[in-house]
């Protein structure tokens, strides 16, 4: 049984790309009526005394005790111990918007949505599966991916999980990416893609002309009568190396590319502020064609969502954002830590270039935080384990010929004796 709210909203966004993608879940999710709601009608008409949300509040202000206050003198209680909005706060997601167009250009006069803030990017991508994903809608990403979709995508929504080959004779595959989306889509009538760059485990952005590339195999499968959902994760977006990536995400130019196509961005500050613990990430969707009654309708699914998991997110890191972004220095002191990764990533890069192995192929790499090695003989777990038992030296094993290699935390003069190392024992098994 559907309840009222939900069958409202989904009238509303019936026709729509997102009313052709959503799943049983998405169908269902609805705002209620209740606590929140009534919460935010009182707050502008109750004048003389608001008795509906659970705060304790003197003369109009949250109560804070003097052991928070010490550590956050120069904010005020609403900006450290109120709650949050489930959407988040305003301010922060109208200045987010700005900073994506900022970031963006090609946005300037596209139409899509105000970011939604959630708990981390891990939450954008577990909502986003809520709404769309279910058993008859799987979900597609690159082989080696980040682990973390996959229990989200099979574990959280008992759906298939479907990958392409991300790189094919030292460049990204182009050609499994179309083979696969397209595959998709003729079986299931849609096709539902997660493209995250940089890549996390191979620290891979697409350049320009590969950028187009995938800009013209979703375009060719929204002509073609399907419905595409692309999903850009930025987690680690700007943290570019090369001059021939891409400098813009592909949520750019899927915004208002075709009305088949739903885009959604996720990003945040965790790894572009290098705000890691904050656990705060932003939604943002688009697709050409929908109205603004339809942009309110899906905000309010991914409320529910919110609202029916966490609730809403952490007050103080989005007040410790904002303030930040406002400060005169945010911005330098970003550009000085991207070029302490960029010597990183140089070091990284010389190394590998001028060494060979006959266990060890580094998969393409031009930004972010990583990059990975494909064991070509050999178990990349009997390497980690070995490694960190007779060196002391920490990486992942992504899959049995996946090893990821984080440089990002890796102080530049111990770079070479990292990777002498990793190649040493990998050579020695």
């Amino acid at each position: 049984m559907i309840n009222p709210l939900a069958q409202g909203l989904n009238e509303t966004l019936k026709g729509s790309v997102v009313d052709a993608l959503m799943s049983d879940m998405g169908k269902r999710l609805y705002f209620p009526n209740g606590i929140i709601s009534q919460g935010g009608e009182a707050a502008k008409d109750a004048k003389f005394a608001n008795g509906t949300i659970g705060m304790a509040v003197a003369n109009g202000t949250p109560i804070e005790l003097d052991s928070y206050k010490k550590s956050m003198p120069n904010f005020n209680p609403q900006e450290t111990v109120a709650y949050a909005k489930t959407a988040g706060n305003p301010d922060l997601r109208k200045m987010w918007k700005e900073k994506i167009i900022e970031k963006n250009p090609s946005l300037k006069d596209k139409n899509f949505s105000l970011p939604i803030l959630v708990p981390g990017l891990t939450a954008v991508l577990s909502y986003v599966c809520d709404l769309f994903i279910d058993e008859d809608k799987p979900l597609l990403a690159a082989d080696p991916c980040w682990d973390n979709y996959e229990l989200i995508c099979s574990a959280r929504r008992g759906s298939e999980f479907h990958q392409f080959k991300c790189f094919e004779n030292g460049k990204f595959n182009i050609a499994d990416l179309e083979a696969k989306m397209k595959a998709d889509a003729e079986k299931y009538g849609s096709v539902r893609v997660i493209l995250n760059f940089p890549q996390n485990p191979s620290g891979y952005s697409p350049t320009k002309s590969e950028a187009k590339e995938i800009v013209r195999i979703v375009k060719e499968i929204a002509e073609s009568g399907k419905k595409v959902l692309v999903l850009s994760d930025d987690a680690y977006f700007g943290l570019n190396y090369e001059d021939d990536i891409e400098p813009q995400s592909l949520f750019a130019y899927l915004a208002d590319i075709h009305e088949n196509v739903l885009a959604i961005k996720a990003d945040g500050p965790t790894k572009e502020d290098f705000a890691w613990g904050f656990r705060t990430g932003f939604i943002t969707f688009a697709s050409k064609g929908m109205t603004p009654a339809q942009y309110a309708a899906l905000e309010t699914k991914f409320m529910a969502a919110i609202r029916s998991s966490v609730s809403c997110s952490s007050t103080p890191s989005q007040s410790l954002v904002m303030h930040a972004i406002n400060e005169p220095c945010h911005e330098e002191q970003k550009k000085q830590l991207r070029k302490m990764l960029k010597r990183r990533y140089d070091l990284v890069r010389a190394f590998v270039n001028s060494h060979e192995s006959s266990v060890l192929e580094p998969l393409p790499f031009n930004s972010g935080y990583f990059m990975s090695f494909n064991v070509k003989t050999g178990n990349a777990e009997q390497i980690r384990k070995k490694l960190l038992e007779t060196t002391g030296i920490g990486i992942i094993q992504i899959d049995q010929n996946t090893l990821r290699v984080a440089f990002s935390s890796i102080d530049e003069d111990k770079i070479d004796s990292v990777y002498e190392s990793i190649y040493k024992v990998a050579q020695s098994l």
